[in-house]
């Protein structure tokens, strides 16, 4: 029976490049010049630390990291931006969570999207990853076309398609 998997994942490599980018790049800036900053990477728990002088340099420095990030193929939904940052001392603060692996909430909300859609596959959730199986594999490619409008907010791929 033909399958596929919904999953989300970030490329751990990836995102380091970005942050390595993003770090050259903001150190070469005209308006960063002698300023504080740190981009910290906890790649075991897909975190980002930031630091900067103020809210503004903060946002600009975000804006740079996704826009890089995208361009190393890491969706600009992977990252979760809804905590603000915090004055602490002298320095804002932030912590930027990087969405890997799909929650349990988002895997529901996926096969709510495929079950409303009215097509004739199978979702089941195992683990990190949503399984869609059908009889021919013209109804999986429905599927498949039909989550790049749901706009789940979450970033999703597809893999392991068998026939």
């Amino acid at each position: 029976m033909p399958s596929f998997d919904f999953v989300s994942k970030v490329d751990a490599q990836a995102l380091d490049n970005a942050v390595n980018v993003v770090s050259k790049e903001i150190a070469n800036r005209f308006d960063f010049k002698g300023s504080h900053l740190v981009i910290d990477l906890d790649k075991k728990n897909y975190t980002l630390k930031v630091e900067t002088e103020d809210d503004m340099k903060m946002k600009q420095l975000i804006d740079v990291l996704v826009n890089r990030a995208h361009k190393q193929g890491i969706s600009p939904e992977a990252f979760d931006l809804s905590k603000e940052g915090s004055m602490i001392g002298k320095a804002w603060k932030k912590e930027i969570q990087v969405r890997n692996g799909l929650k349990q909430e988002d895997a529901k909300k996926i096969i709510k999207q495929i079950k409303d859609a009215g097509l004739k596959v199978q979702a089941s959730i195992n683990d990190d990853l949503v399984r869609v199986t059908g009889k021919k594999i013209d109804d999986l490619q429905e599927v498949i076309q039909a989550s790049k409008g749901w706009g789940l907010d979450i970033p999703l791929q597809v893999e392991n398609m068998r026939s």
